[in-house]
């Protein structure tokens, strides 16, 4: 990987240094665009060639975009200073722009924790229920963020925490042990924390990173691990976990267990494409996507890896018969060869007050976010 990332960052710095020396010789506003569209151009052919997966051709462009392009677009403007000022005092702003985005989205927004607040009334609900949503750690190095992430967590004090998934993301199993260990040690201390209070009941499900499984992560904890689908009562409600497979099977069919009869339901899944199957639930709970991860003004997520609607990947939606669904953006990134970055999407958790229709009760959260 990183061989890829130096003969691409080699091969960019030439065509940088050659265009600019040339435009230099021959400064015009159309030689300007010119050295900017073979740089484009470049960046983009570099990263499909070298890139061996979609996530890797995206991490070389990154490079691409938040490095080359600032500098090229310094350079055109340097070259064309005398000639062109008000040209070249616009390519210096866009420079500016870029680097600015580029400040945001690897060094600000990875580990600008929203904490996202939801009500939801029900006739189906007797009690208030605070539930706290916690998806897609999806890290590969436990440090203070994390930490942080688990004291927000202990701040809320929920009597149910739902994991949806994608815990640690590594391909080597003993890295993935030594920080199985460390996140072990985290949620212990959480739990050992909140003995001296009400501990909540806390339901894990299976991610598609999860390729060492759960036992490590979870042993020795509170936390009821479901690698299949699974049903538990709980605080008053019901709830169904289900095996990675079944989120990620847009035909799945799950019918309101007998004890949900007169009680809140709720399903979780690692994915949400289960909400497109035939799903007797009030609520169902899901991370994966991310919500995008870089979400553009007027169009959204770029991405979602889903079967869901687009404006489904992330947040609460009301469907439809009173279900709602709930999409976790999950306060992790994708790793391996991805580019690690946030645009425009900040990572979430999210905390859900479930209260009875006729309560007046504010559970001690309103619908909107801090």
């Amino acid at each position: 990987m990183l061989v890829f990332v130096l003969i691409y960052n080699t091969l960019l710095l030439i065509v940088l240094v050659g265009s600019v020396g040339w435009l230099v010789r021959h400064p015009t506003v159309r030689n300007g665009a010119g050295v900017m569209a073979l740089g484009a151009a470049a960046a983009v052919w570099a990263a499909v060639g070298l890139g061996q997966t979609m996530f890797f051709a995206a991490h070389l462009a990154g490079y691409g975009l938040f490095v080359f392009a600032p500098l090229l677009l310094l350079g055109v403007a340097w070259a064309i200073r005398r000639t062109h000022r008000p040209w070249a005092i616009g390519s210096a702003l866009l420079a500016t722009a870029i680097a600015a985005v580029g400040v945001d989205a690897f060094l600000i927004e990875p580990q600008w924790l929203e904490v996202t607040h939801h009500e939801i009334r029900s006739k189906r609900v007797a009690k208030p229920v605070r539930i706290v949503v916690l998806a897609d750690l999806q890290t590969d190095r436990i440090g203070p963020y994390k930490e942080r992430v688990l004291a927000e967590v202990a701040r809320a004090k929920p009597d149910v925490l739902l994991l949806a998934g994608d815990y640690i993301q590594t391909y080597d199993a003993e890295h993935f042990t030594r920080q199985a260990e460390k996140l072990n040690r985290l949620f212990g201390r959480f739990f050992d924390e909140a003995a001296s209070g009400e501990r909540p009941r806390a339901f894990a499900v299976r991610g598609n990173v999860d390729d060492f499984g759960l036992q490590a992560v979870f042993r020795d904890t509170p936390v009821e691990v479901a690698n299949r689908r699974r049903t538990f009562p709980v605080a008053g409600l019901v709830l169904t976990c289900l095996g990675l497979e079944e989120s990620f099977d847009t035909t799945t069919r799950v019918a309101r267990p007998g004890e949900a009869d007169d009680r809140f339901h709720i399903v979780m899944g690692h994915s949400p494409n289960f909400a497109l199957g035939r799903v007797e639930a009030d609520l169902m709970v899901a991370g994966h996507t991310h919500g995008g991860q870089v979400r553009l003004p007027l169009l959204g997520p770029v991405l979602t890896l889903s079967a869901v609607p687009r404006d489904w990947a992330a947040g609460l939606t009301q469907i439809d018969d009173g279900r709602r669904l709930l999409v976790s953006r999950g306060v992790g990134m994708e790793r391996g060869r991805a580019p690690r970055l946030r645009f425009l999407c900040r990572p979430e958790l999210v905390v859900v007050d479930l209260l009875p229709e006729d309560s007046s009760d504010a559970a001690g959260g309103q619908a909107g976010s801090r």
